[in-house]
């Protein structure tokens, strides 16, 4: 018999009264040293950002989850790695100061796991990170060209934008929005850590209004992947 939502609901309410949360029978400072043991654990063992109320689970209901990570936090400050807010949770990541070393023991710098970006790849990816939900057609609007098919589905490929709500606009095209996946390849704990439009904007190294009349910025028209911009007369 296939195992309901209910069951699996079930299933984890009794194996966390498995688990002592609450740890009364410690006094209060061996009792807050092994919640952040076990919120640390927890996280090392996650291939994958932990949010809160995953962390919830192994410690006490008035715990204060935002203290135990400053405290370990604290105590990696002299460790090759740290604890970072990312994709709405928390990861171990290694520093950045050991990203050559990495390298030359792995080939592979910390933390990159798929391919390098073109320009043209990593500016509609751009485009989509800000000005999400936002469809193909609008994208296309932006570069005075259309906006292939293939470069979205290199994007999609990695996980760093997914389809988003239908446009309520003529045909109802689906949009496209960044992942969590997306957050964490850029260390980002939400979209509001992007740098704010109108710096980009005062930095010179984005302007709406060009992106708007189809210009491309300054740095980025000759680059390689340019041509992955390309006319799709099918769409």
């Amino acid at each position: 018999m296939a195992e309901t939502a209910s069951d699996e609901k079930v299933k984890k309410n009794v194996q966390r009264m498995l688990v002592d949360t609450e740890l009364e029978h410690l006094p209060p400072e061996l009792r807050w040293r092994e919640w952040m043991g076990r919120v640390e654990a927890v996280i090392f063992a996650a291939s994958e950002p932990v949010p809160r109320e995953v962390l919830a689970r192994v410690v006490g209901k008035n715990c204060n989850i935002d203290l135990i990570i400053d405290d370990i936090r604290a105590e990696l400050a002299g460790r090759p790695y740290e604890l970072v807010s990312v994709a709405g949770g928390w990861q171990h990541r290694t520093k950045k100061l050991f990203g050559d070393v990495i390298h030359a023991a792995f080939g592979t710098p910390a933390g990159q796991g798929t391919k390098d970006l073109s320009q043209a790849e990593a500016l509609v990816l751009m485009c989509i990170a800000y000005f999400q939900p936002i469809t193909r057609g609008e994208l296309s609007s932006f570069f005075g060209k259309e906006v292939s098919r293939d470069l979205i589905g290199v994007l999609r490929a990695q996980d760093l934008i997914a389809s988003g709500p239908r446009s309520p606009t003529q045909g109802a095209p689906y949009t496209y929005v960044t992942t969590k996946n997306f957050l964490s390849q850029f260390g980002l704990d939400t979209l509001r850590q992007l740098p704010d439009f109108e710096a980009l904007e005062d930095a010179g190294l984005l302007s709406k209004e060009k992106l708007l009349a189809g210009g491309v910025p300054a740095g980025l028209a000759n680059g390689d992947g340019e041509d992955d911009i390309v006319e799709d007369q099918a769409s």
